[in-house]
């Protein structure tokens, strides 16, 4: 990507090879491994402090989970797409403080059914809305998430909309509708993996703001000291493509910590902050440190659950909808999932589209879960078809809708180094209430020094599966090393 150009020219990069192989380089202070929200605000945060600081990033860009694309004459975000609250956010603080325009994406969502008549958008966003609500105001004993929904929904349907309990059909539509929201929102793949049991806490403002044209990427020139033409940091070596296979942590407080790539170079640093993604560490854990986690650690990784949010992006040469609109809710008719052979199952589980702010002509299809996964792996003209199938079944009634010219899809599950989009709280939170701050907590010698760090959003108690709780986790953990500082 173009954009990328910019931030590889972050600091001096370390040599690939040694004149010497046996000879291993320099100690760093500290080296940080994954360069994604929570790997960037913590080598920013030591630079800044004058710490020696060597990053190791296993794909071919920074961003981790933030993945901002060009797109016709915009940009896409394939990964994070909102800044969710203002107050207080240090993501949204950066770019106040770098005048960075942030915007305000109103969810104005039009309804429309599968068989191509307009839903009914005044009752459809009174229950969403009262749906959302419900979770923060969980019960007493916890239960899965959609259970509850269900029970809390139906009441309130009773009250306020009594004539909608004579369309059985009705009900299972916006039930299961209902099911797919929360499903994107947490990236689960049904409500009843989800607990009622949460710390999570939203900050206070507006809850969707858009980088637009900017794109998400801003975040990290940002951070890496880069945005408008920035000389980065000295002191800050990045090393792209280069797949971290074990870190060896010491016991004895004399030696470093090594770690080692798979291309089979070694550094050393007093210390590693690891922010690899909880779908990395399920899979890796095991060969990925020596001695192995501690199993208090183990357990957590196991117990916690990290799920998918997929997208799928077309872009078209003319709109074919109100520029007015942010997006579009579709509810499926019983008799008309009927029609889609179990094949294509998938596309009655994408419960809406909505328009990027970095690029009007396009929509975003969303899907999370077991559904997010398959559509990675198919065929791109299979998803691109079906999906138009999709619009025009819902939104082609009265108008024509135009082929596409371009297709985008995210792949977080596919992808090695991350396995995953971001965590949620699952039906076993109630028994592992301290699993996050488990695995948050460090690794440290026999002198009780941290030598193993770990940052990223899954570590995070209140603000988990967002960029903003991410580089707190990032600030957090190089505070750690800064005793001067105060977290």
């Amino acid at each position: 990507m173009l954009w990328f150009s910019v931030l590889f020219c972050v600091g001096a990069l370390v040599a690939g090879g040694n004149a010497n192989p046996a000879k291993m380089p320099e100690p760093y202070d500290t080296i940080i491994v994954g360069m994604g929200a929570a790997g960037c605000t913590a080598a920013s945060t030591l630079c800044k402090a004058g710490k020696k600081v060597l990053a190791l990033e296993a794909m071919d860009r920074v961003g981790g989970r933030v993945n901002t694309v060009p797109f016709g004459d915009g940009v896409v975000e394939l990964g994070a797409e909102w800044i969710h609250g203002q107050f207080p956010s240090r993501v949204y603080d950066l770019a106040l403080q770098n005048n960075v325009s942030i915007l305000p994406q109103e969810m104005d969502f039009d309804v429309y059914r599968s068989d191509g008549s307009a839903g009914e958008k005044e009752i459809l966003n009174d229950l969403l809305l009262f749906s959302l609500g419900v979770v923060d105001d969980p019960p007493e004993v916890p239960e899965p998430l959609g259970q509850y929904i269900t029970k809390r929904l139906t009441d309130y349907i009773k009250t306020k909309y009594p004539h909608l309990l004579n369309d059985k059909d009705f009900i299972d539509n916006v039930l299961q509708f209902m099911d797919l929201v929360i499903d994107n929102y947490e990236s689960s793949n049904s409500w009843n993996d989800v607990s009622t049991q949460s710390r999570y806490e939203e900050l206070g403002g507006h809850q969707h703001m858009s980088w637009h044209r900017h794109g998400y990427r801003t975040l990290f020139q940002i951070l890496l000291n880069t945005y408008n033409n920035g000389p980065g940091y000295p002191n800050l070596d990045i090393k792209l493509q280069k797949e971290v296979t074990q870190i060896t942590w010491p016991q004895d407080p004399t030696q470093d910590v090594v770690v080692t790539c798979k291309d089979g170079s070694s550094y050393r640093a007093k210390n590693v902050i690891v922010t690899v993604s909880l779908g990395v560490l399920k899979e890796r854990h095991t060969t990925l440190f020596s001695p192995p986690l501690p199993q208090e650690k183990v357990t957590s990784i196991d117990k916690m659950s990290i799920g998918v949010e997929g997208k799928v992006i077309l872009l078209f040469d003319t709109p074919s909808w109100h520029s007015n609109v942010t997006g579009f809710l579709y509810l499926w008719r019983n008799i008309d999932k009927r029609d889609v052979s179990k094949e294509y199952d998938w596309m009655t589980k994408i419960d809406e589209a909505s328009v990027p702010m970095g690029c009007g002509r396009a929509l975003t299809f969303w899907l999370s879960g077991e559904r997010a996964k398959l559509v990675e792996t198919l065929p791109e003209d299979v998803v691109k078809r079906k999906v138009m199938e999709l619009i025009r079944r819902f939104m082609g009634k009265n108008r024509t809708i135009p082929e596409p010219i371009a297709m985008l899809r995210s792949s977080w599950y596919a992808n090695p180094y991350t396995r995953g989009s971001y965590t949620y709280d699952n039906v076993l939170t109630p028994q592992f209430p301290n699993a996050r701050a488990t695995l948050a907590a460090p690794l440290v010698d026999s002198a009780g020094t941290p030598r193993v760090l770990f940052a990223g959003e899954a570590t995070d108690n209140t603000h988990f599966s967002t960029v903003h709780g991410a580089t707190d986790t990032g600030f957090r953990e190089a505070n750690r090393l800064l005793p001067q500082s105060k977290l």
